[in-house]
């Protein structure tokens, strides 16, 4: 069986882009909650770098992790990354322990 899994990924936007990352990756959020095995999909921005977003998920398994990337507008938001992106993004993966 299949653990919950939860991943932090961060980005960081190109000088003069942080509006234009934080409408691409907001644009993520609902599609990704309908997804079947999302439990809960939140995006942040930091309160004193604007240039930094947050994603904070959780998934019911690593399959259903897998199954999300392949999803049609993540793999576009992907292919178009490095327009807004000032560094790769930093995606980590987590296992609840309590």
């Amino acid at each position: 069986m299949s653990k919950q899994l939860t991943v932090v990924a961060t980005a960081r936007a190109k000088p003069g882009m942080e509006e234009e990352l934080g409408k691409r990756l907001l644009a993520l959020v609902e599609p990704s909650r309908a997804e079947e095995g999302c439990i809960s999909y939140d995006m942040h921005q930091s309160n004193d770098d604007p240039a930094l977003w947050l994603a904070y998920e959780n998934w019911r398994s690593e399959e259903d992790l897998a199954r999300h990337f392949e999803m049609p507008y993540l793999k576009a938001f992907a292919e178009s990354k490095d327009e807004v992106l000032a560094q790769p993004l930093d995606v980590r993966k987590f296992s609840p322990k309590s």
